[in-house]
């Protein structure tokens, strides 16, 4: 089982910019599809974005596409969201998760319930 740290949550102004990092240790990071989760307060856990093992493909929610962006670090086992434009909905305590399975098909990977190993989150405040 891999276990994540994740890193760089912040206070921000909205319009600015934010990177986030997930640190992964034991397991076998490369096997992992990797997706990162955010929760609001008073909101259920949602999806925000996901890498496949290999690095290779991506996915987003929409209200996310084209001002996030997921990457991964397999030499150094990390897992990066770069976050621009930022508004106030995008305040939340943002959670990087590992899944195993190498089954990238939406349905499974925008679920939490898929994901086996998780960070304890780190905070991102946008203010307006």
């Amino acid at each position: 089982q891999v276990q994540l740290v994740e890193s760089g949550g912040g206070l921000v102004q909205a319009g600015g910019s934010l990177s986030l990092s997930c640190a992964a240790s034991g397991g076998f990071f490369s096997n992992y599809i990797v997706g990162w989760f955010r929760q609001a307060p008073g909101k259920e856990r949602e999806f925000v974005a996901a890498i496949r093992w290999d690095g290779f493909s991506t996915s987003y929610a929409d209200s996310v596409k084209d001002r996030f962006t997921i990457s991964r670090d397999k030499a150094k086992k990390t897992a990066n969201l770069q976050m621009k434009n930022l508004q106030s909905e995008d305040t939340a305590v943002y959670y990087c998760a590992a899944m195993g399975g190498f089954n990238w098909v939406r349905t499974l990977y925008t679920s939490p319930d898929s994901y086996g190993s998780w960070g304890h989150g780190t905070e991102v405040t946008v203010s307006s």
